[in-house]
């Protein structure tokens, strides 16, 4: 007997949406329609205000009496929301402590300098404290996404910086965050620490959820989830999401 899929969770930039582009309508109007069957997360690395601005202020007029199935995960699990009587309440954050940013921010700095990657032509801030992480961004918060995919096109640059960084910081997690991004988080906290306080939460089992997402490689930041043990579905981009869930609703 199959197990029954209760909650569906995603990847935010480059699953659900383009890196740090608002939402297709069509893949809005999808994920109001899976709200309509099952409970949905999106657990990403980007900041509440980027979830508010990509994925929440385009969701089609009348799915806020569906808002109370979607789980919102910020900064790769280290913050959870809820939206509860007409607003979104913050229900944990696993803040980093003022020290730990500032040894975060100084390993990230001193490191991409010594490796020749930090970039004097950027968009927007390199460094971004998101409270319960530091995001670098090689090329800034702003960058556009033809600029983001030329940067790095293997991934070989962002995993020079992250092995100099997390060897200088044993006591913190130190990940491969979006295409140009590093992401530094409290110890063992990462997607797969989210995924299991959402179970927790919920009520949920593990093997009752199903994540979507474009980087379930390993060294990817959506691995831990798949590492885990949560059924998992890999997509390149937001037409492969959209068709997924299309074949999703079908079959439920």
């Amino acid at each position: 007997m199959t197990t029954p899929v209760r909650l569906v969770a995603f990847d935010l930039d480059d699953t659900l949406a383009p890196s740090k582009a608002p939402l297709d309508p069509r893949m809005a109007d999808l994920l109001v329609r899976l709200l309509e069957r099952v409970e949905v997360c999106v657990i990403s690395g980007g900041q509440f205000g980027q979830f508010q601005s990509q994925l929440v202020a385009n969701l089609p007029a009348g799915a806020d009496d569906k808002l109370a199935r979607l789980h919102l995960m910020p900064t790769c699990g280290t913050q959870y929301y809820r939206h509860e009587i007409g607003e979104w309440k913050q229900i944990y954050a696993e803040n980093l402590t003022d020290e730990q940013k500032t040894r975060a921010m100084s390993a990230l700095e001193a490191s991409a300098k010594a490796l020749g990657l930090w970039e004097t032509e950027t968009w927007g801030p390199i460094m971004e404290d998101r409270g319960s992480q530091i995001t670098y961004s090689a090329l800034g918060q702003a960058a556009p996404i033809d600029a983001k995919a030329a940067w790095d096109p293997t991934g070989e640059k962002k995993e020079r910086l992250r092995a100099a960084v997390a060897a200088q910081l044993p006591d913190l997690e130190v990940r491969s965050g979006g295409s140009t991004s590093v992401d530094i988080t409290r110890e063992g906290i990462d997607k797969a620490y989210g995924m299991t306080k959402l179970a927790e939460l919920t009520g949920i089992p593990l093997d009752e959820m199903l994540f979507v997402g474009d980087r379930l490689d390993e060294g990817g930041n959506d691995y831990p989830v798949k590492a885990l043990g949560v059924p998992t579905h890999a997509v390149e981009g937001w037409h492969d999401t959209a068709a997924f869930v299309e074949g999703f609703l079908a079959e439920h």
